[in-house]
């Protein structure tokens, strides 16, 4: 009778290799690249398997970079955007390097502080299409852009828009300081050098909202 050489098998969780960190499916890892002058690719962990030699594969789905899509990087993404892909892959667990949180963007917005391992992702996208999902986004500012967490923006006090200091003639020195701010849509005609309302960089909820320019 042939004999029936053992399956792959489910594991629970695999321990990074010189670490004490340990993977679960679900977690979000890091993973080198074939080129050292590239940063780590981030995937989000969705299985863990052994062979029947023991060799650990990952299933992941990859996050992708703004520069990784079809549109490339637009003024609007920050630095620690990522798209969450329909893009699936089986890797060797051994290229894990290590962990990393991708936030939903409002928890991110509310860090108080970002470390080198928080990321945070507001679309998935479709690889094979460059199509986003939402195709709609919420824009601020003159500039009808979408919040980019990196750069700092004011709020006027009357109508609660948010703005790009640059977009409405400031430094972001000037803004940084400023007590309050009316924009120009909202101050008096006779007191347009009056700025009045409390700057701040906190979440953005009143935003307008049209449809996402897609990316070419």
């Amino acid at each position: 009778m042939a004999k029936i050489r053992p399956g792959k098998r489910d594991l629970d969780s695999y321990t990074i290799r010189g670490t004490n960190k340990v993977v679960r499916a679900g977690d979000c890892v890091l993973m080198r690249p074939s080129d050292n002058n590239t940063p780590p690719y981030v995937a989000l962990v969705e299985k863990i398997e052994a062979d029947n030699r023991n060799n650990i594969k990952v299933r992941v789905r990859w996050y992708y970079r703004p520069e990784e899509s079809m549109g490339g990087r637009r003024q609007f993404h920050g630095s620690k955007e990522l798209f969450l892909s329909d893009h699936c892959d089986v890797q060797s667990a051994h290229t894990i390097e290590g962990k990393c949180i991708v936030h939903s963007f409002k928890n991110y917005t509310k860090l108080e502080n970002v470390g080198a391992e928080d990321y945070y992702c507001r679309f998935e996208y479709k690889a094979a299409t460059g199509a986003f999902m939402p195709d709609r986004v919420a824009v601020y500012c003159k500039c009808e852009m979408p919040y980019n967490p990196d750069d700092l923006m004011v709020q006027c006090e009357l109508c609660k828009d948010w703005y790009h200091p640059s977009c409405v003639n400031m430094t972001i020195e000037e803004a940084k300081v400023l007590d309050k701010f009316l924009c120009s849509d909202c101050k008096p005609e006779n007191d347009m050098k009056k700025s009045q309302n409390t700057v701040t960089t906190s979440s953005l909820t009143n935003g307008k909202v049209e449809s996402k320019r897609r990316k070419k």
